[in-house]
């Protein structure tokens, strides 16, 4: 939107007269107003002619030539002219009132969120340029000076490539916050839009101060709004929800935020980078700088957004016009057409506090947080237990293993994996058969890993595995846009088996492998059940495909790629083979079977098992090696969780045309505790179940 550039715009009408300021709504935020004008004015700045609200404020709290006045319109039916109108009463009025302030030729500071819908801003922003008049938004973090900041910091190159944006709020409102106004946790009241809720109320800063440093502000700067929403408490609204947002210029700000949390914290905004990262904590205006040579903290200051505006002759004058929402407003259009948010199960919330002050705690909440945000990635694609179940790429039902009509295993194909974490099929979640989830994915210490399937680092230099590349020149990890996708060409199911044919994608688009892949599921006996992954990998470019690792590329004891499986936190655990025993003895270890026990976490983890948050249950993991090639096994417990078997430990594997690299992999998963001589038993006795 282009404004006249004239002083007639604006209704101060001299340098010796102050502008004139009239605040609509004193109750609730409209007392920080208060508390604000009563700064300014003493400082000579402005002077409060008016305020206008249907409940008066207290006696005595305002001086005697203040005007009081039930409505916008009383006030100014009065005669009274204010330069400028703020407006801070409930959502669904801002509009209706923005548009009569501006129709009385008064610039506006109009309270977050701006509008109700879409709609309501085009017709608001419509009326401002009409009128020539300003109107500011009170995202009030959008004055502070770390933006700008932040901005150096990113074109500076020193935290290297922008790979994506998140904003995560942890707050905790309780059920008196919602009782405190008819309008307040509800989508619409009658049959007027509201939208209150996370994202578009009381985290509606994280939102705006993400998009700003995600370098959109209008409708055309975003793409494309994806809403997972839900929500613990008795309303309409959501509290619990995540809301990823690509940008026109291909950015993605992945929002994680909650009102459900057990402790309040600050609410950030993080920029990741190849070379590190920054983080805005936005309501106290500080940074973190995180870069290859340490970390550093910084504060700043705040402009004040009321005297942006009064000092303000033009939009450009502006730190928050109406125009630069535009960006927000799409989300916000996006939450209000969205399904209604979800409730999450009782069983997955603790109340804490007694009556009014009671407030809800979704169980893992933290945790789910930081997942979200750095693997931009939906509460329900990541699974968690209170979620609303994704489909696969066309929507449709994930297909499941069952074994004796128990759901043991579910396929995903990777569709809605971030790019850097080399999207590609795998199984999660994976259970015995008493219910104990046994893998995990998108962890927060490494979001690529993908519960059991196949992922490989270095594939003539390409990632398929996700996150940094080892490589053998920088002796490092490095960011590098190198990843790769397996995506799944056809699948055939039968009774206990599934068949799939599945491509090798480089960045550039060319496939570099071709894949045949099976799976087969089969009980042993009543406790223990078997899974066989048995895949080849051929040639898909005509000349020879090297198979890397870390390990191939220099660096020690780090040759992990080929069968991979991330478990969830394992307590008391226990990894031996026949004749090692611990992580540091296995690791590496040529052994016909590695077995993993311990107590399974039954929060993040997902456990359908019955029990209440925190609470574990046992079981063991006999992997089998593959009898094609003497591999080592990878063993990772006191970093993280994880087993595999090394394709290149060392050196390369080449896959030459015609002649495909072939492993044969099987798992068996049993409740409760194994010995070696009940694993011995179970290999001997069973056979080949599956």
């Amino acid at each position: 939107m282009t404004l006249p550039s004239t002083t007639a715009r604006t209704r101060v009408a001299s340098h010796n007269q102050l502008p004139r300021v009239a605040l609509v709504g004193v109750h609730g935020f409209g007392e920080r107003h208060l508390e604000n004008l009563d700064r300014l004015g003493s400082a000579g700045m402005l002077k409060l002619v008016a305020v206008a609200d249907p409940r008066p404020p207290a006696q005595g709290q305002l001086p005697p030539e203040v005007g009081v006045h039930t409505s916008l319109d009383a006030l100014l039916a009065a005669g009274i002219a204010p330069d400028v109108v703020i407006i801070s009463t409930p959502i669904q009025t801002h509009a209706p009132l923005a548009l009569t302030a501006l129709g009385a030729g008064a610039n506006v500071y109009l309270e977050k969120p701006p509008v109700a819908s879409q709609a309501q801003y085009e017709s608001v922003l419509a009326a401002a340029e009409s009128a020539g008049r300003l109107v500011q938004v009170g995202f009030q973090s959008l004055g502070s000076h770390a933006l700008p900041a932040v901005e150096r910091i990113v074109a500076s190159g020193e935290i290297g490539e922008v790979r994506g944006i998140s904003a995560s709020g942890q707050w905790l409102r309780t059920k008196g916050y919602f009782k405190r106004s008819r309008w307040a946790g509800k989508r619409s009241l009658n049959g007027t839009d509201v939208v209150d809720g996370v994202a578009t109320n009381a985290l509606a800063h994280a939102v705006a101060t993400g998009l700003r440093l995600a370098g959109a502000r209008t409708l055309a700067d975003v793409e494309l709004v994806e809403t997972d929403l839900y929500r613990a408490n008795d309303t309409e609204s959501d509290d619990t929800s995540v809301i990823r947002i690509r940008t026109a210029a291909g950015t993605v700000l992945t929002c994680a935020l909650t009102l459900c949390a057990p402790l309040q914290s600050a609410p950030k905004v993080t920029i990741y980078g190849t070379l590190g990262h920054v983080t805005l904590s936005y309501t106290e205006d500080r940074l973190e700088i995180t870069t290859p040579g340490g970390t550093r903290n910084e504060a700043f200051g705040r402009t004040d957004l009321l005297e942006n505006l009064l000092a303000a002759r033009t939009e450009q004058d502006l730190l928050s016009p109406l125009s630069g929402s535009g960006a927000y407003v799409s989300v916000l259009e996006a939450v209000r057409t969205a399904d209604a948010p979800r409730l999450i199960h009782p069983d997955h919330v603790t109340w804490l506090g007694e009556g009014d002050d009671a407030h809800a705690v979704v169980h893992g909440i933290e945790s789910w947080i930081r997942r979200a945000t750095l693997g931009q990635a939906t509460f329900s694609e990541l699974g968690t237990p209170w979620a609303e179940r994704s489909g696969d790429a066309a929507g449709a039902a994930k297909p499941e293993l069952k074994v004796n009509g128990t759901a043991v295993a579910t396929m995903q194909d990777g569709s809605g994996i971030r790019s850097t974490s080399s999207p590609r099929p795998y199984l999660h979640p994976v259970r015995t058969l008493a219910g104990t989830v046994v893998t995990d994915h998108i962890p927060e210490d490494h979001v690529w890993h993908l519960g059991a399937g196949v992922a490989i680092q270095d594939v003539d230099g390409i990632n398929f595995w996700g996150g940094r590349t080892y490589t053998r020149d920088a002796g490092a990890y490095v960011w590098r846009k190198d990843h790769g996708r397996i995506v799944l060409e056809s699948a055939e199911d039968v009774e206990g088996a599934r068949h799939e044919r599945l491509n090798w994608i480089g960045p550039d688009g060319k496939p570099l492998l071709r894949e045949q892949r099976g799976w087969r599921w089969a009980a042993v006996g009543n406790s223990v059940w078997q899974l066989t992954l048995d895949f080849g990998l051929e040639s898909a470019t005509g000349r020879p495909v090297l198979l890397g690792s870390p390990g191939s590329n220099g660096r020690p004891q780090g040759g992990y790629g080929g069968f991979f499986w991330r478990l969830p936190k394992v307590s008391d655990a226990t990894i031996w083979t026949p004749d090692l025993r611990g992580e540091d003895a296995v690791h590496g270890s040529v052994a016909p079977w590695l077995a993993w026990s311990g107590t399974f976490d039954a929060g993040t983890g997902g456990s359908l098992a019955a029990g209440g948050p925190g609470l574990g249950h046992p079981a063991t993991l006999v992997f089998l090696a593959s009898p094609q090639a003497p591999d080592p096994w990878f063993v990772r417990h006191s970093g993280y969780p994880g087993v595999g078997l090394s394709l290149a430990w060392e050196s390369p594997v080449a896959v030459e045309p015609g002649r495909p690299v072939h492993r044969t992999v099987k798992v068996l998963m049993a409740d409760g505790f194994l010995a070696t001589e009940d694993i011995e038993q179970l290999i001997s006795t069973q056979g080949d179940p599956a």
